[in-house]
């Protein structure tokens, strides 16, 4: 997943993907972050094909108002709508915007806003298929504000 726009986020998948002809024919989508205790469970539906594998009761989940599966147990999920679809080389990115975003409160900074040092969620990474932890702050943005090569004054 990559956000490519204050209104919009891609989903890039492998082209022969059982889900890619589902997600092209109801042109919506589910983007659910995961957290490390999932990781049994989401590398198991990573792993195995849908068009062999029958996986929709391995995580409980309900409907979100554009109709899109959402996980129960993912701290936080973003229902979207397909907008577009940009073709490369074997993969398919779907182009989304976000109809709903649904979090958990415990994941809620005191603004209402999500507080991703306690959401920590999963990432994969795609060249050496690894996992890795999130939610450390290092910085805020705009924080480190002199030229790079200059000490601080």
């Amino acid at each position: 997943m990559g956000i490519i726009g204050h209104d919009r986020v891609l989903v890039s998948l492998a082209a022969p993907h059982f889900i890619n002809s589902r997600i092209k024919e109801t042109k919506r989508l589910s983007i659910n972050l995961v957290t490390e205790e999932m990781l049994p469970e989401v590398d198991y539906v990573g792993s195995v094909s849908g068009k062999k594998t029958d996986k929709s009761a391995v995580f409980p989940y309900d409907r979100a108002e554009n109709g899109t599966p959402i996980i129960r147990q993912a701290p936080l999920t973003m229902a979207c709508t397909v907008a577009d679809v940009y073709n490369t080389p074997g993969f398919e990115s779907f182009i989304c915007t976000i109809d709903g975003t649904y979090v958990e409160e415990s994941c809620l900074n005191d603004a209402g806003k999500v507080d991703y040092s306690v959401l920590k969620p999963v990432l994969f990474e795609f060249p050496t298929y690894c996992y890795l932890k999130t939610g450390d702050v290092i910085g805020k943005c705009l924080s480190f504000k002199r030229a790079p090569g200059q000490e601080n004054s």
